[in-house]
């Protein structure tokens, strides 16, 4: 394979988007990662369990516990017992924390029209019909 092959063209298609997304949350100090993490307890009703949200991020629980950590340090995450299991811990959003997923939030969906500004919607129709493809079934 060389680097104008179609995987790679992929890849570094991915590539520029991701360090077009870190760079618009930057301002506002957040990661894609702490991003994701906001994110996905802001969708949650409840606390999560660590290991729920490890799960839901995709990562393993040790990477979850020291996203947490920074994000608590930084006032936008508590950490509070399972009222269900006493060995576990949850995590939810504070005040600060949902004020700056609903910022990060709107800096992504800003960036999301830039970087689809200049595809026609029948050919941004199609890319998302196409990466649906390449996504595995679960």
């Amino acid at each position: 394979m060389n680097g104008s092959s179609p995987l790679f063209q992929l890849v570094g298609a991915l590539q520029a988007v991701d360090h077009r997304l870190e760079d618009a949350l930057e301002p506002i100090g957040l990661s894609m990662a702490k991003f994701g993490v906001l994110a996905r307890l802001a969708a949650a009703a409840e606390p999560l369990p660590l290991s729920t949200l490890a799960e839901r991020c995709a990562c393993v629980r040790s990477n979850i516990t020291q996203l947490v950590d920074r994000l608590e340090a930084e006032r936008l995450v508590a950490r509070a017992p399972d009222p269900r299991d006493r060995r576990s811990t949850r995590a939810e959003l504070t005040a600060e924390g949902r004020s700056r997923y609903e910022e990060g939030l709107r800096t992504l969906e800003a960036e999301e029209r830039q970087v689809f500004a200049g595809l026609p919607e029948a050919e941004r129709e199609e890319l998302l019909r196409l990466l649906k493809v390449l996504q595995p079934t679960r």
